[in-house]
């Protein structure tokens, strides 16, 4: 158990993960333009899935490259609705066409993690999540936004299913930890392999 760990990340919803788990990681935020990466990728099939996998891909391998001593962590979280991918919400108008679109519908949350060293990938992994939203009418909608306030802008789909998101759902299949952004079990199960944690 001699690799340090780096999650290459922003998210304070990772780290908390990470933290709560007893995970001890440093975070350093990758430097990569995630519209431009999947800008490379347009025309080529790759599914939402591949997306998020490419894009937890190029933030561990960004990191990793700089970090030659440690096993690093990159993951992300793209959120689709048919062949409809969506993005973090701009503003508050912006979760509110989000939260619109997705009314009534079942999405699907694909959370990628990847590990990589010596700026390579050494593993990676998609978690899939399918969440079905009750009918909510846009008035509702436009109370809920103004009771979370900018928490909406905080992920994909406008919405923290670990707090009052989770009253806009009639049905969640998968596990809690791909619909929150990072695949945790599968992701320590890894690091036990590699040795990165006590198993």
């Amino acid at each position: 158990m001699t690799s340090r760990l780096i999650l290459a990340s922003g998210s304070r919803f990772r780290k908390q993960l990470l933290d709560n788990a007893g995970i001890a990681v440093d975070v350093v935020r990758p430097d990569i333009d995630e519209r431009a990466v999947e800008g490379t990728l347009e025309g080529t099939g790759a599914t939402p899935e591949d997306v998020a996998q490419v894009l937890a891909e190029a933030k561990a391998v960004s990191v990793s490259e700089a970090r030659l001593d440690a096993l690093v962590i990159g993951s992300d979280q793209t959120l689709s609705l048919g062949s409809r991918m969506f993005h973090k919400p701009a503003d508050m108008e912006d979760a509110r066409r989000h939260l619109l679109a997705l009314s009534g519908k079942t999405h699907q949350l694909n959370s990628a993690v990847a590990i990589a060293r010596g700026g390579e990938t050494v593993w990676r992994h998609v978690g899939i999540a399918r969440l079905t939203m009750r009918d909510l009418s846009p008035a509702f909608i436009g109370r809920h936004l103004s009771r979370v306030g900018a928490a909406a802008l905080d992920s994909v789909g406008a919405y923290q299913i670990e707090a009052e998101g989770i009253q806009l759902f009639q049905s969640i299949e998968g596990d809690h930890f791909t619909i929150v952004g990072l695949p945790l079990l599968p992701l320590l199960a890894q690091l036990r392999i590699l040795g990165a944690i006590d198993g």
